[in-house]
């Protein structure tokens, strides 16, 4: 028994040295330097790129929002300036009406009356 017990306090010792140890250092070569930083390079290429697209695609948009508020503005003006035109002619219409009846008015009270 006093060997059985010895062994396994050895045991626990031996894991708790070894479970201290410190892990192998990871040695990069200049190679694989190389590989990184041909790799995030490549990386913020395509991000600057992925950029550019969505920059060109706002600006797009927002020519295209201009547009139509453009076509919008010109129609509005259009339709206002038919609608005035539209008023002056009905105007002019009744102005020549009023004219007209003040004539035949007017024409009618100087002329005399044919005698019988």
């Amino acid at each position: 028994m006093k060997k059985t017990i010895a062994t396994l306090i050895a045991g626990l010792f031996a894991t708790a040295a070894f479970a201290q140890a410190p892990a192998p250092a990871a040695t990069t070569t200049p190679a694989a330097a190389k590989v990184e930083a041909k790799v995030d390079a490549k990386q913020e290429k395509q991000a600057a790129k992925a950029e550019v697209k969505e920059t060109k695609a706002a600006v797009k948009a927002d020519v295209k929002e201009a547009k139509v508020e453009a076509k919008a503005d010109a129609k509005g003006t259009k339709v206002a300036a038919k609608h005035t035109k539209a008023k002056a002619k009905h105007a002019a219409k009744t102005a020549a009406a009023k004219t007209e009846a003040a004539k035949d008015t007017t024409v009618a009270a100087v002329t005399p009356a044919p005698a019988k």
